[in-house]
C-alpha cells in the first residue's frame, strides 16, 4: 500500500498539499514572519540578481551591500519622519491651545459641558478601556516590529549562504521521504514564481500611488516632498490599506500648515489613490502580470481580504494561481 501511495502521483501530492495547509494553520501565529520572510528573499533575489548580471561582483559581496543600503534607508525614514511628525505635533498642539486662549473664546461653556460630561458618563470605566486599547495596539506594533526583524535577518542569512543552503537541501531529495520533500519542493517552486509576479506588481503599484500622491501633496503646498515620498512608498507597498493609513501622518501635518481646508483636501486625495489602487491599478497589473481575466482578478481579491485581510491581498492571487497550476488550468492566450 505504501509503495502504490508514493507511485500515485496525484494522491501523493494531494496528500502533502493537505499536510502543508495543516501545518500552516497549526504555525499561524507565525505567519507574519513567515511572509515577511518570504517577501524580503524573493525581493532580494531578484535585487541581488539584477547587480549580478550588471556588475559581475560576487553573490556575498552584493547581497551585504544590499542589505546595508536598506539598513540606512530605514533609518533615514524612521529619523526623518519621526522628527518631522514630531514637530507638526507640536505645531498642531500649539495651534489647538491658541485656539482655545482666544479672548472671544467662552472657556467657561467648554468647562461646564466637560463638568457635565464627566458626571454624566462613567469615565473611568472609559479611560481604562482606551488604556486596554492603546496597550493592545502598542504590543501588537511590537510584536510586528519583532517579527520585521527575525524576518529581515532570516533573509539576510539565506541569501548570505543562497548556494550552500540549496546544495544542503538537496540531500532531502535522496533520503528515504525523497518523496515529501521532491512534492514540498515542487509546491515551493510554483508558489515562488507566482508570488513573485505579485511582490513585482505591488511594487509597480507603490511607485505609481507614490508619483500620484507626491504630486497632489505639492499642489496642496507640502513641503519635504522627498522625506513624505520615502514614507508613502514605503505604506504603499502595504496593498489598499498602505493609502489609509497615511491618513493620520499626512493629516497632522496638513493640518499644522494649512488647517482644517488642507486636512479636507489630503483625505480627498488619499480618497482618490485609495480608489485608484483598489479598483483600477491593482485589478489592471495583477490581470496583465498573471493572465487572469480582470473581473476573476478583482473577485479574487475582494474574497482574500474578506477572509484573510490585509495579507489576503498580497497572498489571494498567488494561492489562486497556484491551484490552477497545481490542477493544471491553462491560462494563455489559446485556453478554451
Amino acid at each position: 500500500m505504501y509503495q502504490r501511495f508514493i507511485h500515485n502521483q496525484s494522491l501523493r501530492r494531494f496528500s502533502v498539499l493537505a499536510l502543508i495547509i495543516v501545518s500552516l494553520y497549526l504555525t499561524r501565529s507565525f505567519m507574519t514572519t513567515i511572509l515577511l520572510t518570504f517577501i524580503f528573499t524573493i525581493l532580494s533575489v531578484k535585487i541581488v540578481g539584477f547587480l549580478e548580471k550588471k556588475t559581475q561582483l560576487p553573490t556575498s559581496l552584493l547581497t551585504c551591500g544590499v542589505y546595508i543600503a536598506e539598513v540606512l534607508l530605514l533609518y533615514l525614514l524612521i529619523t526623518q519622519y519621526a522628527s518631522m511628525l514630531t514637530e507638526q505635533a507640536i505645531q498642531t498642539y500649539n495651534s489647538i491651545v491658541h485656539f482655545y486662549q482666544k479672548r472671544d473664546y467662552d472657556s467657561n461653556v467648554v468647562l461646564k459641558y466637560v463638568s457635565d460630561y464627566l458626571a454624566h458618563h462613567n469615565w473611568q470605566e472609559k479611560l481604562e478601556s482606551g488604556a486596554g486599547i492603546i496597550f493592545t495596539q502598542l504590543q501588537h506594533v511590537g510584536e510586528f516590529a519583532l517579527a520585521f526583524f527575525l524576518s529581515f535577518m532570516l533573509s539576510f542569512f539565506f541569501m548570505l549562504e543562497k548556494q550552500k543552503t540549496a546544495a544542503f537541501s538537496r540531500h532531502f531529495l535522496t533520503s528515504d521521504l525523497g518523496w515529501l520533500f521532491a512534492d514540498i519542493a515542487y509546491f515551493g517552486r510554483i508558489f515562488s514564481e507566482t508570488f513573485g509576479v505579485v511582490i513585482e506588481v505591488q511594487l509597480l503599484i507603490a511607485i505609481v500611488n507614490t508619483a500620484i500622491t507626491t504630486v497632489g501633496l505639492g499642489l496642496i503646498g507640502f513641503h519635504q516632498l522627498p522625506t513624505l515620498a520615502i514614507m508613502i512608498f514605503a505604506l504603499s507597498l502595504i496593498p489598499v490599506a498602505g493609502a489609509i493609513v497615511s491618513c493620520i501622518p499626512l493629516s497632522l501635518i496638513a493640518y499644522s500648515t494649512g488647517g482644517i481646508q488642507s486636512v479636507l483636501y489630503v483625505l480627498i486625495l488619499i480618497l482618490i489613490v485609495h480608489c485608484i489602487e483598489a479598483y483600477i491599478l491593482n485589478p489592471k497589473f495583477m490581470s496583465s502580470r498573471t493572465k487572469l481575466p480582470i473581473f476573476y482578478t478583482f473577485v479574487i481579491l475582494l474574497f482574500s481580504e474578506k477572509f484573510l485581510g490585509v495579507w489576503g491581498l498580497i497572498v489571494g492571487i498567488p494561492i489562486f494561481t497556484f491551484f490552477l497550476e497545481i490542477i493544471h488550468v491553462k491560462k494563455g492566450e489559446g485556453a478554451q
